[in-house]
């Protein structure tokens, strides 16, 4: 005789797979906790961040714990300079920092053209924690920022304060160009990075001092839930980097959630929101997007406009670069 509780039990085991085979992911390709945890964030400083992450995972600490550290690590680097401290200011000679965090239960928090403090994740992170807020930007942002306790410093370093001066000298206009590997032009190497834990519950972070030589206000796609960011603790999570306003146009990373919700697996995902952006922007060629992906299985990928985007992949079996899929290339 089957009780009430077993058939309950049963029939919501039932039907949590009739969803899981709707959406296109086989109830026995879902891995157990322990081929967790995993974590991936973008471009070459993800190596040392998601070493950092890992020291947090491999104790069994929290996915959101992860990506906080993680993301520290290239925002208190002066040599990464479109992170943090050490980042290429604005066309005014201010170094403005974006960056905004996501959990599982989706909880946000959000810094924008925050100036003095060299960690706006963990800025943004009490934003999420101790306001009924999701973003608090400008000096609204510093002073929350200062009574929280953390310390104002000055984040132009004597490189990047002499490479503007020269910026300036040459009456130089701003250009967001791709993947130029000069230290004056190089505008799109924000650092996202995504987590799951060993529980299995995935965070997401993203942080940056945004393009080099912006007009001043200038806020992009970095610190905006469901632009640079998003993460669905039943789906997975995405994360941009490249020409903000592209992935704000099209709301990048909340897209290729909902491509994966739908069933496609994130490497598809990615694509897919990166050709929404060829669809619907004339000129989209002209610029770098960047896009890497994490499910609730533990499945990534990534793809992006232009050839040259790579994002760094650690697990218990391996550490590496992959480099992305690239839009134009396969035309």
């Amino acid at each position: 005789m089957i009780s009430r509780r077993s058939f309950i039990a049963k029939s919501s085991f039932a039907v949590a797979g009739v969803g899981l085979a709707k959406s296109g992911i086989s109830m026995s390709s879902l891995p157990q906790k322990k081929e967790f945890p995993i974590v991936i964030s973008t471009w070459n400083h993800g190596l040392p961040a998601n070493e950092a992450a890992w020291e947090v995972l491999k104790k069994g600490g929290s996915a959101l714990d992860a990506v906080e550290t993680g993301v520290r690590v290239p925002e208190g680097d002066p040599n990464i300079i479109t992170v943090g401290y050490g980042g290429i200011p604005d066309a005014a000679g201010h170094v403005t920092l974006d960056a905004c965090i996501m959990d599982e239960k989706g909880r946000a928090g959000s810094v924008t053209y925050l100036e003095h403090i060299k960690h706006p994740i963990s800025v943004a992170r009490l934003v999420m924690e101790k306001t009924p807020h999701v973003m608090l930007s400008g000096k609204g942002a510093l002073e929350f920022a200062l009574d929280q306790g953390f310390k104002k410093e000055n984040l132009l370093t004597k490189e990047r304060k002499a490479a503007w001066k020269k910026w300036k000298k040459e009456q130089r206009e701003f250009s967001a160009k791709i993947n130029i590997e000069n230290e004056t032009e190089l505008n799109h190497d924000t650092i996202g990075m995504l987590a799951i834990d060993k529980e299995g519950n995935l965070s997401g972070a993203c942080t940056t001092s945004g393009m080099g030589y912006k007009l001043p206000g200038r806020v992009g796609d970095s610190p905006i839930i469901g632009a640079g960011l998003f993460v669905d603790g039943d789906v997975g999570g995405a994360v941009a980097t490249g020409m903000g306003e592209l992935v704000m146009k099209t709301l990048g990373t909340f897209l290729v959630v909902e491509f994966m919700r739908n069933g496609m697996a994130p490497a598809k995902a990615c694509e897919e929101a990166v050709k929404r952006i060829a669809s619907k922007i004339p000129d989209y060629q002209n610029f770098q997007i960047g896009y890497i992906a994490l499910n609730k299985a533990g499945e990534y990928g990534s793809f992006c406009i232009n050839p040259g985007f790579n994002f760094a992949i650690k697990t218990e079996d391996k550490t590496e670069m992959e480099d992305a899929e690239a839009w134009l290339k396969k035309l």
